[in-house]
């Protein structure tokens, strides 16, 4: 015949703990408690922060678009009137070699600067 288990020992692990492990426990549930709701409270104030440092790099991102973009007209422009002062300065040099080539042609001399 096998051995035989009596129905009233109970193993140690099954037994309801005294008045003083419970206080322990309880006290140490209240403190874990009090971590998790500040744990919790940090986590929502990171979430905040997060949130507003999203909408910061959303706003500057746009900025730096139109920051690009103006950026990009401006050049456009700057070369339109480096285009334009160059037309005109040969255009004055067409001008000054036609001035020129008339007056030899008028046999006058123009005074060469020294």
């Amino acid at each position: 015949m096998g051995p035989t288990i009596s129905v009233a020992d109970k193993p140690h692990h099954l037994q309801l703990p005294s008045e003083e492990e419970e206080e322990v426990l309880r006290k140490r549930n209240e403190v874990l408690e009090r971590e998790l709701g500040k744990s919790l409270e940090r986590e929502e104030r990171m979430k905040r922060e997060l949130q507003r440092t999203w909408e910061r790099l959303r706003v500057a991102e746009e900025a730096e678009e139109r920051l690009c973009s103006q950026l990009g007209e401006l050049e456009a422009e700057a070369v339109d009137h480096a285009r334009a002062y160059r037309a005109r300065v040969l255009s004055l040099m067409d001008q000054l070699t036609a001035a020129q080539k008339l007056l030899q042609n008028a046999s006058v001399s123009l005074p060469i600067p020294q």
